[in-house]
């Protein structure tokens, strides 16, 4: 997966690079990895070497065998909506401005959880197949936002 530059419906574009003031990830421990593979425009998720097992958010250990062994792999960001939501006042003053504004959460095909934003906010029902598209920020952060996909499973 690399960066799309297409408009992202909640943010402000100049220049190629969105910026907008909101909290920022906690790039720190092993999540401090998957923010730097983010900024180079790779989307790669964490797997075990013992049993193979992919995990997110990542961390220092396998829940599943108790390994430290580990390495990134990357994804192609295929997965589907699990569930979704709109967000309603009162929310942080960073995403007042926003509201209403759609939640997502998508189950890759490697398995995993990951919650984010519908690109320009428009409504990706529950089963859509979906691909995450990275956006940048600004020049230290990357996001992931899901756009409808015809691929397959």
């Amino acid at each position: 997966m690399r960066f799309d530059h297409g408009s992202v419906g909640c943010a402000v574009v100049a220049a190629g690079v969105v910026s907008i003031d909101r909290p920022r990830p906690a790039a720190v421990g092993d999540a401090a990895e998957f923010w730097a593979w983010m900024r180079v425009g790779e989307f790669r998720l964490q797997r075990c070497d013992a049993c193979g097992r992919f995990r997110h958010p990542p961390q220092p250990s396998c829940t599943s065998c108790g390994s430290h062994a580990r390495s990134w792999q990357s994804s192609d960001g295929l997965g589907e909506v699990w569930t979704t939501t709109t967000i309603h006042p009162p929310v942080l003053a960073a995403f007042a401005d926003r509201v209403p504004y759609r939640a997502i959460v998508v189950r890759l095909d490697e398995g995993l959880f990951v919650v984010t934003n519908p690109v320009d906010d428009v409504d990706l029902p529950i089963g859509t197949r979906v691909e995450l598209v990275l956006d940048p920020i600004d020049a230290d952060l990357v996001l992931p936002f899901a756009r409808a996909s015809t691929s397959k499973k």
